[in-house]
């Protein structure tokens, strides 16, 4: 933690947990937010105080990616929480959930605190790890919820998987129910999408692919909402990616439930025609939908129906995606193209820049009761400052993650992040 204090000054603040968006001056002292807004320099600036010019940029809460794969532990080839933690800082990620899809699984405690250990000693940003509904992630017995929520995890998830069991997931809602916990759960049918690896229609008839029809998204997704309604539980929906999950999801909203939803980037920039001829950085999971699906999320994600942007960061070696397109792993990085790639739906005005910068950062926080997402005062001095114009290319030399496995590769973009700083001090400067 930085003990000389830092001043921000002739900066835009867009703070959407104030709804303020106003030139101003940032200033942070022993890793806290001490003042931040047009009226910051009233008492003075602290003696001794680092200064950065802050004209033509923005500063932004740093981002919360609320849904992060990563290999550490077992898979350290592909991922670890310090690469990772490299490629967040670099793409303005200050605080990042993982998925408990490792080898061990994260589904007791001793694994929950090694990850957090680790990411103490390690990490560049804040790591906090999801842990998994059922023990080894088999979908049969269920976790130590109070233990684990008791230790310090989030979320509860069973990451890339969906439990297919009612009855068990009808148990396990009504436990983090009564220990505060938030489920938050993928939905794909596992029996619905069979050997699917693309989006069910023509596209997919062109390629000679097997398809995923979205019902295998829509059906586990409304009965997800139904057993939230019976438990009264907190329910997450990872990652949506249809029109008709949206009008689901916003049904469940005026009903009254306590339901939220996301989409990962990807789903908001791409559709299934990204996919070329069997471009395999392009297989994902849920599949790469038409672009009346994409046109629908965007509009979910404006008028509040989706609540939270994620990279579902998901690094796969190269092993693992060269190879025919129906047996490569599924999966794409995204900590580094999260930001830019969302301050597309902004330069669009598809999306008002304080809704989307809300979606990565107060939004999540809230969902998983984090103190970071805001530059209130008193709050961690967690900030990214960006040229929302400055034009970039994103190629491969910028990657930071073990794995180059980008969906985003050699995407132009506007907005490049100049400086992250975490608990005050620096952990990530661009070249000017």
């Amino acid at each position: 933690m930085s003990e000389r204090p830092l001043v921000v000054e002739t900066i835009r603040i867009v703070d959407p947990a104030r709804k303020l968006d106003a030139v101003g001056t940032i200033v942070v002292e022993n890793g806290v937010i001490t003042a931040a807004g047009p009226d910051a320099l009233n008492q003075g600036r602290p003696e001794g105080a680092m200064l950065i010019d802050g004209s033509g940029l923005t500063a932004l809460p740093g981002l919360v990616d609320a849904r992060v794969f990563i290999g550490e532990p077992g898979g350290e080839h592909r991922e670890t929480i310090a690469s990772a933690s490299r490629a967040a800082a670099a793409g303005g990620v200050t605080s990042i959930l993982t998925m408990p899809d490792t080898d061990p699984v994260i589904d007791d405690v001793a694994i929950a605190e090694f990850v957090m250990r680790t990411a103490r000693d390690t990490a560049l940003v804040n790591v906090f790890p999801a842990a998994a509904l059922t023990k080894g992630l088999k979908g049969r017995e269920m976790t130590e919820i109070g233990l684990l929520a008791d230790a310090g995890v989030k979320a509860f998830t069973e990451g890339r998987k969906t439990l297919a069991d009612p009855a068990l997931m009808r148990r396990i809602m009504t436990y983090a129910r009564d220990f505060g916990a938030v489920v938050m759960h993928e939905t794909t049918d596992a029996a619905l999408a069979g050997s699917g690896v693309i989006n069910e229609g023509l596209y997919a008839s062109w390629l000679g692919l097997p398809g995923i029809p979205g019902e295998a998204e829509i059906i586990p997704l409304e009965r997800d909402l139904r057993l939230a309604a019976l438990t009264g539980c907190r329910y997450h929906a990872a990652k949506i990616s249809l029109g008709e999950s949206a009008a689901v999801v916003a049904n469940a909203k005026r009903r009254g439930l306590a339901v939220t939803a996301g989409v990962s980037i990807n789903h908001l920039s791409l559709n299934e025609n990204d996919v070329g001829q069997y471009r395999t950085y392009f297989h994902l999971s849920p599949p790469l939908r038409r672009e009346e699906d994409r046109l629908a999320m965007v509009e979910a994600l404006a008028d509040g129906t989706v609540d939270v942007i994620v990279s579902s960061h998901d690094p796969q070696d190269a092993d693992d995606k060269r190879r025919p397109f129906a047996e490569a792993e599924a999966g794409a990085i995204g900590l580094e193209t999260l930001l830019p790639a969302a301050l597309r739906l902004h330069h669009s005005g598809a999306v008002p820049l304080m809704r989307v910068v809300e979606a990565m950062t107060s939004a999540p926080a809230a969902l998983l009761g984090l103190d970071q997402g805001t530059l209130k005062p008193g709050a961690p001095a967690d900030l990214v400052l960006v040229d929302l114009d400055r034009p970039f290319v994103f190629t491969e030399d910028l990657i930071r993650s073990r794995s180059k496995n980008s969906a985003f590769e050699n995407a132009r973009f506007a907005g490049q992040v100049l400086r992250t700083i975490v608990a005050g001090r620096t952990v990530f400067e661009a070249a000017r």
